[in-house]
Parts: structure tokens; sequence; C-alpha cells
């Protein structure tokens, strides 16, 4: 994998932010987190692209049932969710056993459903090893998030309808003992990526 150098909304960052991305991101994953309407397949891809490694994401994992359901309007129930979550942590573990790094956007809301993502590093356990799997999550005002789902759901572009956001705020937690870092995503996406390629070596180093 080449050198990475970090650009900021098009143009070369200060020499303060250039960062060398190669050793953050080899042999891990970046899951950018959030509910429906938060940016995750923009702003994921985009990543991957400064990145240079693959994207994944986590919607093409869903059965055809699932999608139905959403479309229905139906909240998933766990019964739903675990083999889907099972296919991607399949997916993931491939993904690390050969070394090579990629972005996933997946709402990863529960704290149960990043363990079972983070255990997708084979070194990984749930007493305290660090995994290679980084959770970034997408933050966004509920109104915001409304009015994109709104906008979608016109343009057709999402099975995901406006009426399960309720479901998935709810479903929502963060425990600040798991490291999860936090991006204000009420802008425009070249200054995510750029704030979440700054988090993701500071958390590195620090």
């Amino acid at each position: 994998m080449p050198n990475i150098r970090m650009y900021i909304a098009g143009a070369h960052c200060a020499s303060k932010s250039c960062l060398d991305m190669t050793s953050i991101v080899r042999g891990s994953v970046i899951v950018i987190m959030g509910v429906c309407g938060s940016g995750k397949t923009t702003i994921g891809s985009h990543l991957a692209e400064a990145l240079n490694c693959t994207f994944l994401d986590a919607d093409d994992f869903h059965p055809d049932s699932n999608k139905e359901k959403m479309r229905e309007g139906i909240p998933l129930s766990e019964e739903d969710r675990m083999p889907w979550l099972q296919a991607i942590s399949n997916a993931l573990k491939e993904v690390i056993t050969s070394g090579t790094s990629v972005v996933l956007a997946c709402s990863a809301l529960r704290k149960t459903y990043r363990e079972i993502l983070s255990s997708s590093d084979p070194n990984y356990a749930s007493r305290g090893h660090s995994s290679s799997v980084k959770f970034v999550l997408l933050d966004v005002p509920a109104e915001v998030l409304a009015d994109r789902l709104h906008k979608r759901m016109e343009k057709g572009e999402h099975f995901m309808p406006p009426t399960l956001l309720h479901s998935q705020l709810e479903l929502l937690e963060i425990d600040a003992s798991e490291g999860v870092l936090q991006v204000d995503a009420n802008q425009s996406p070249p200054d995510i990526v750029g704030t979440i390629q700054e988090l993701l070596s500071e958390n590195r180093t620090s």
C-alpha cells in the first residue's frame, strides 16, 4: 500500500495535519457507524478512497427478507440481525487474517453488535485485548437525520423509511469505555473525512 498524504476540502493539508496513514490502516477495519441517514455509505466510501483500501457496505449483507421488513417500516428483530452481523464478521475475519484493510459502513448501534464485529479479529478477547476493528460514530442531530431520510425516500435511493429513525435512535448505545471515536457529521464530507483521519492518528499515538 502506498504512503497516503491527507487532503482536506481538495487542498493539501497543513504540515501539522499531513499524515502518513499507511501505518494506521494496514491490517485493520474502520467501521463508520451511526443511525440511518447519518452518511455512513458516503463517508465510508470517501474514507476508503482516501486511504486506498477496500470499502464494504453492511447493507449488502442483508438478506432480502430483512430489506423487505425495513421497506415496510418494520424494525428488525435480534433474530433478523444476528445472521447478518455474523456474515459481516466472517467477511472481516478474512480481511484481518489476510493483512489487508477495509472501511465498513455499518449501523453497529448496540455494544453487543460491536462486540461481534470486534471479535472478527482472531486475537481479540472481550476481557480487554485491543481489536483491529475500530469504530467511528457519525453524530448528526435528529432533525437533520429526519430531513435526509425524507429526501432520500422521495428519490427512491434507499429501502430504509423515515419511520424507522426513532427505533434506531433508541437502539443506539455508546459506552465511553469502548473508545468509540465520535465525529460531528453535520458538515461537508471532505471535512468529516479529514477529521476522521486526524482522530485515527491521535488514537493510534495516544
